[in-house]
């Protein structure tokens, strides 16, 4: 029995210990070493190329990026289920994409999935989707003190690579990932996978740092990817870890697949006018140009590209230049007057002053820039980030085709895809992804994150953070239709809605994880005849009782009035106090500080409710000193909010029904913070910034402001949700829009 029991366990160790050595740690023994390597993918200096068994034929990248979030879920969860994944995987390839692009190893899941739908696809003789994959670097290492050469950096690179070829492979377990998926990896789908994008959009500092610490680096020389000598420290580091790649699933599964390293305009070849490179602080490149494949490599290289035509848009400030106050960018017959020498290609170089316009004649400098990175590459681009977001907040503004970030409806999403698609055709890219598959409440985006609790992203959906509506498939608010549209039908108010009713005046309201929806009835209103007022009070610390703009008095201090004021005039106003634009970007607006001279906390002006915008205004105005462009996101648009309508707008606000008027207020307007817990803002001259208070109860009135008499205002109770939110998908309009083009 003493021996069973020693045998027993000697097995069980040598058991572990295989396991250990083959699925954690990657350890292998070459058992066929003159086996050939095998490549089913290709490439030339334009084209992609793939092998279906009958010798190459080119291949377009009709691309679709897919993010891990869902509702309720942070993005390291990932939630996402098997049985999601098989859903949208239909989904996006009855669209007509024929890729899937993801950035990091996702939970075994996804995987498993993949196998089960491409291995279905090829049983019944059709296509399969085909997958490009990354390799992710995390933020905490681009923005530390470690250059890429730093073990932290360079060498957990490698060994991400190397792990994701074992995932890809069917060979991998992974208990808790550092960042990334887990799972027990065992099913090879690497017969469905074309390519790595490795890295991601490089931090300009860290491209710097690394270059000016090793000036003198040799280049890398590898036997599948060497750099070359007019490599920087960061290429070089670049042509290493790919090359290690390559090694790796070249030795030990005898095949090899396109490889890309991820790139964006940041760090893009190229050299600006002084002007531009002063203002947007342009201080790297990073050109895969230097990177030169050997004879082992067969796959082959293509360059990848983040491109949105909005971000940073170097080239609208060199089409519509001002004259600054020292030289002119542009002298108007020249593409550049002047470019800062240094390592780089200068812009002037790969353009022309024609290509700056379409075929139709207008100015669009997204293909411009297309066009710029077609001349400069001597392989394969993708596009493998584009696109503009559904949501009603905006970030940033293409002043040449209108493709903004943000403040599109669902139905121009669709047309701006299908036009960037025209312009990434026209420029002979070999495709692009279109970014994104679906919307992520978890998201966040520079103009409005000062707003709201970074930690409670995920519980609600804030529709001015347009980070979080790129995607095709929206994740609407209730487990099978929201709590109410804005369509003009009033079956779904009920009774129990109504804060107050006097037979010839009412108002009633509801929400959800998105909106707050109001119904107001005016007896006489028909169709906006009439002008209304809500004013509305969240918060006990300030407030006025008096609103000078439309000479309107009230029963206690309210903190917004909102104006129904026909179908172009409507908006929210906030009181000056409870401005929080005013409160965090005085210094980028009006260059002074907002906090020496503050706006009483009973203050009867009320502002409009503004957004900050990134644009270059000095480049557009030849002023230095100008001050940040803003935009009027209070502003109201009127129409049909109801998907199901053929009029549908994503971006309408409010409806006319006769005598009632159907609203809805994303909850940042009302400077909600998080209303999964219903918490505003406080004070922001008590706290120095936005912190947040806890409330129950907000309180509303309605009134024509005809009255001398205060304005009385209701309760009306808040109760957060939590964790546990409800959502149904939805495939928007932008989705049948691309399909008509793709399929």
């Amino acid at each position: 029995m003493k021996k069973f029991i020693i045998a027993l366990s000697a097995l069980i160790l040598l058991y572990l210990a295989y396991d250990t050595a083959r699925y954690r740690l990657g350890w292998y023994i070459d058992l066929k070493p003159d086996e050939p390597v095998t490549a089913f993918m290709t490439t030339d200096t334009q084209s992609i190329y793939m092998d279906r068994g009958s010798g190459p034929e080119p291949f377009i990248v009709k691309g679709v990026n897919l993010g891990v979030g869902i509702p309720g879920e942070w993005a390291t969860d990932y939630a996402v289920s098997k049985e999601t994944y098989l859903r949208w995987f239909a989904q996006m390839q009855e669209m007509g994409a024929n890729t899937v692009r993801v950035y990091i190893t996702l939970h075994d899941d996804f995987y498993n999935a993949f196998y089960e739908y491409n291995t279905l696809r090829e049983e019944n003789g059709e296509e399969p989707l085909w997958l490009i994959h990354g390799v992710w670097v995390n933020d905490y290492v681009q923005n530390s003190h470690r250059d890429a050469y730093d073990k932290d950096f360079l060498d957990a690179f490698i060994k991400d690579g190397r792990t994701l070829v074992d995932v890809l492979h069917g060979n991998k377990k992974i208990s808790l990932g550092r960042g990334t998926g887990s799972g027990f990896y065992n099913k090879d789908v690497s017969r469905w996978v074309i390519g790595y994008i490795l890295g991601v959009e490089w931090e300009d500092v860290t491209v710097t740092y690394t270059n000016h610490k090793y000036p003198d680096l040799p280049p890398y020389q590898g036997a599948y990817l060497s750099a070359t000598e007019d490599a920087s420290a960061f290429e070089s580091m670049l042509a290493q870890v790919g090359d290690r790649i390559i090694e790796y699933e070249s030795r030990r599964y005898k095949s090899q697949r396109l490889v890309a390293f991820s790139n964006w305009p940041t760090t893009d070849p190229f050299l600006y006018p002084e002007d531009i490179t002063t203002f947007f602080m342009k201080c790297a490149q990073v050109d895969v140009e230097h990177i030169r494949a050997e004879d082992a490599f067969l796959a082959g290289q293509f360059v990848s590209y983040h491109v949105y035509p909005y971000y940073p848009d170097y080239l609208n400030y060199i089409l519509n230049p001002a004259v600054m106050d020292r030289t002119p960018i542009w002298d108007g017959k020249a593409v550049i007057s002047r470019v800062e020498t240094g390592p780089g290609t200068p812009i002037g170089s790969v353009l022309r002053q024609s290509d700056f316009y379409d075929e139709t004649g207008a100015a669009n400098t997204y293909l411009a820039y297309l066009r710029a990175l077609r001349r400069h590459h001597t392989m394969p681009v993708v596009i493998s980030e584009f696109g503009v977001s559904t949501g009603r907040g905006m970030a940033q503004i293409d002043r040449n085709t209108g493709r903004n970030q943000g403040h599109m409806s669902e139905q121009e999403q669709g047309q701006a895809l299908v036009d960037c698609w025209g312009d990434i055709t026209a420029a002979n890219c070999a495709g692009g992804c279109v970014f994104t598959w679906q919307d992520e409440w978890f998201k966040r985006t520079w103009n409005t994150m000062h707003a709201v609790n970074l930690q409670r992203t995920p519980y609600w959906s804030d529709y001015q953070t347009n980070e979080q509506y790129f995607g095709l498939l929206s994740f609407d608010p209730g487990a099978e239709e929201c709590s109410a549209y804005v369509d003009g039908d009033l079956s779904e108010w009920t009774e129990e809605d109504k804060l107050f009713d006097t037979g010839t005046r009412a108002l009633s309201m509801k929400y959800d994880e998105k909106f707050i929806y109001l119904l107001v009835y005016e007896k006489g209103f028909a169709n906006g005849q009439k002008t209304l007022y809500i004013p509305i009070d969240t918060t006990p610390k300030t407030g006025s009782t008096y609103c000078e703009n439309f000479g309107l008095r009230f029963e206690d201090p309210v903190d917004f009035v909102l104006a129904i004021d026909g179908r172009d005039n409507s908006r929210l106003l906030v009181q000056e106090r409870y401005e929080v634009l005013r409160a965090m970007f005085y210094h980028e607006t009006h260059d002074a500080d907002a906090y020496l001279d503050p706006p009483d906390a009973d203050t009867p002006l009320f502002k409009p409710i503004d957004l900050m915008l990134q644009t270059a205004t000095p480049l557009l105005t030849g002023n230095w000193q100008a001050s940040t462009e803003t935009y009027e996101t209070g502003d109201l648009a009127y129409g049909n909010a109801n998907p199901a309508a053929p009029d549908y707008d994503s971006l309408a606000d409010f409806i006319f029904a006769g005598d009632y008027v159907e609203l809805k207020l994303p909850w940042q307007l009302l400077n909600f913070s998080d209303p999964s817990r219903m918490t505003i803002h406080d004070d922001y001259y008590e706290n120095y910034g936005v912190d947040y208070i806890t409330i129950d109860t907000m309180y509303l009135g309605l009134t024509d402001g005809a009255a001398q008499e205060r304005t009385p205002l209701y309760p009306a109770a808040l109760k957060g949700w939590g964790n546990t939110v409800s959502y149904h998908e939805r495939l928007k309009p932008s989705y049948y829009i691309l399909q008509k083009l793709w399929q």
